[in-house]
């Protein structure tokens, strides 16, 4: 694997040296490493009296097209409007490069290595099976990054430079689980997933002993592909073996005609999903259909709180949509970032890491954040249910 990414990395650097896009002035590879004098990333004062007179350089990897566009655009959306709003407080600015990474690993790698060069943190890849690829390339040059909606396990353990503000599968299934068998009664299930995607392979794994631990019998496990759209006859038989439930982690693209077929097919019984069907298309693509689809999540935009109620009303303002999910992760992974460089009032890379690990008690969109000692975010999960086209709090 290591030597495979290498091989990569160096194609990835050529390739970058022949077509990379030009940065500003503030955006070259000093950025990375600040001097301390005129121009560079070591300021003066602390937190809110922090003045750094270089706009600390972060580089966004995002799926904007691909099997995971919708995600990216959203967190392009939050980024943006993140940096418009911190743009707002005098001392700190933020000089953001977002990138596609296509929803390829190999692309993640390419756009990873790019942003070595001249960033000072990273955020993305949007899907797990990409940051595992192209994590290791930033943790071998020491440049900090945090993952904004990759919730496989495994994530931070590749590098004490690796950081998440999204809440992990392990996190959140449980809740779900224990939530749906509290509502529905559930004694009977069965379960489907995607079984080529780290992510959603990682979010059956969970939901298997999250259903085993409180008693659930599972009737039957069946797979499919991440790229399927026609799900009848997996569901044909998971209708067969009369379930409570259908528990199902997998990707929006596939989880809006999973579920449309779904009730085509006549199944009634709630549909549980993990964190891929946290999307607002499910709700527009899925319509009808969609509604009683269960999923925890790390955000619900009925959350209570001063800047919750804020985001939601410039983002709408801004983009002409509500926000999601991962919208809301992205917002928060700015002011996240914007805390941990404050703390030492420095854009450097190593004072950002330093910054990160020291997260704590942090109130922004997602609710109070801390970042443990494995790196992970700890905040408050909700459990969803899709009533009357929208997201709704299960009880």
């Amino acid at each position: 694997m290591k030597s495979t990414i290498k091989t990569l990395a160096a194609t990835s650097a050529l390739a970058l040296v022949l077509t990379a896009c030009g940065d500003d002035g503030g955006s070259g590879g000093s950025g990375s490493t600040g001097d301390g004098g005129e121009g560079g990333l070591v300021g003066s004062g602390t937190g809110a009296e922090c003045t750094i007179e270089q706009a600390v350089p972060v580089g966004a990897a995002l799926s904007l097209t691909g099997a995971a566009g919708s995600y990216g655009a959203s967190q392009k959306n939050g980024l943006e409007l993140a940096v418009e709003k911190l743009g707002e407080t005098d001392g700190v600015k933020y000089d953001l490069k977002i990138e596609d990474d296509q929803t390829d690993p190999r692309q993640g790698i390419t756009v990873f290595e790019g942003f070595t060069e001249d960033r000072s943190i990273i955020i993305g890849p949007t899907l797990s099976n990409g940051a595992f690829q192209a994590q290791p390339i930033a943790q071998e040059a020491s440049v900090p990054v945090l993952a904004i909606s990759n919730t496989a396990a495994g994530i931070t353990e590749q590098g004490d430079y690796i950081f998440r503000d999204s809440l992990t599968e392990a996190q959140v299934i449980p809740q779900t689980v224990a939530k749906s068998v509290e509502v529905y009664g559930l004694e009977k299930v069965v379960v489907m997933y995607s079984n080529d995607d780290a992510f959603t392979e990682s979010g059956y794994k969970v939901f298997d002993e999250a259903l085993k631990a409180e008693g659930v019998e599972i009737a039957e496990t069946l797979t499919f592909s991440k790229a399927d759209t026609d799900f009848r006859a997996l569901l044909t038989e998971a209708k067969a073996a009369e379930p409570d439930a259908i528990v199902v982690s997998g990707l929006i693209e596939a989880a809006i005609p999973l579920v449309t077929q779904a009730r085509e097919l006549g199944i009634e019984v709630p549909i549980i999903g993990g964190n891929g069907f946290n999307n607002p298309k499910m709700m527009a693509d899925g319509g009808e259909a969609a509604e009683g689809v269960v999923v925890g999540a790390a955000w619900n935009s009925a959350s209570e709180g001063e800047l919750n109620t804020a985001f939601l009303a410039d983002y709408e303002e801004k983009f002409g949509a509500a926000p999601d999910q991962f919208a809301a992760q992205a917002y928060a992974a700015m002011f996240i970032i914007d805390a941990a460089v404050r703390s030492g009032c420095s854009g450097e890379r190593d004072a950002i890491k330093e910054g990160l690990g020291g997260i704590k008690d942090l109130d922004t969109v997602l609710g109070s954040v801390s970042i443990n000692e494995n790196r992970d975010a700890e905040h408050p999960a909700v459990v969803q249910v899709i009533e009357g086209g929208a997201f709704t709090v299960l009880d």
